[in-house]
């Protein structure tokens, strides 16, 4: 990649690690001290509610962040995503995990949705919280696994992005676009062994 582009991976790394960082904090402290200090369920899941639904549309923000940096990067890296080998894979690999992120982002949120109704003392709230697809019971549960999810898929695509980062020093550039064109060529002779290449 010749030209710079620190704009669009900033905006990519900046609303990764918010997204990363604020599940990994929501899951350990926001939902912990809401279980140490609520004292009964109720009171357990409205604390844990608030917090979320505060930090619910800033997390979006990050997450639109990281999405219009990612897709500028990666038209950015067309030519390398074809000619560079290994890029492609981890490009596929990075989508898919991404893909993953954001669906278990969004049921999170509608697990969410339903114990924050049910735990409200409003009958409003109560009346929707019974025609919400998904029991209180079954909601729990599932938000206990969920809760940890979005970390570890976001992680992963921490680590997937420090694996780009590697692919795009010069040594390695070099070495996937031989071997690309050699896996397309199989005439071609093994690469040189270049003074710098490890």
């Amino acid at each position: 990649m010749t030209e710079r582009v620190t704009g669009l991976r900033s905006m990519h790394d900046l609303g990764l690690a918010a997204w990363f960082g604020g599940s990994l904090m929501g899951a350990v402290g926001l939902n912990g001290a809401a279980v140490t200090e609520g004292g009964t369920w109720r009171n357990t899941a409205r604390i844990a509610s608030a917090g979320w639904a505060k930090w619910t549309p800033v997390n979006a923000a990050a997450i639109a962040v990281h999405l219009v940096g990612a897709s500028g990067m990666l038209a950015s890296n067309a030519t390398r995503v074809v000619t560079q080998q290994g890029v492609a894979a981890s490009t596929l690999a990075k989508t898919v995990l991404t893909g993953a992120a954001l669906a278990a982002t969004a049921y999170s949120r509608v697990l969410g949705k339903k114990i924050e109704l049910a735990a409200s003392d409003s009958p409003e709230d109560a009346e929707k919280a019974a025609k919400h697809p998904v029991d209180t019971d079954k909601a729990q549960r599932q938000l206990a696994c969920m809760q940890w999810a979005v970390p570890a898929l976001t992680g992963g695509l921490l680590v997937l992005n420090a694996l780009h980062g590697e692919q795009q020093r010069p040594d390695e550039q070099a070495r996937g676009m031989w071997q690309r064109a050699r896996s397309m060529a199989p005439v071609m002779p093994p690469m040189p062994h270049w003074h710098g290449m490890h």
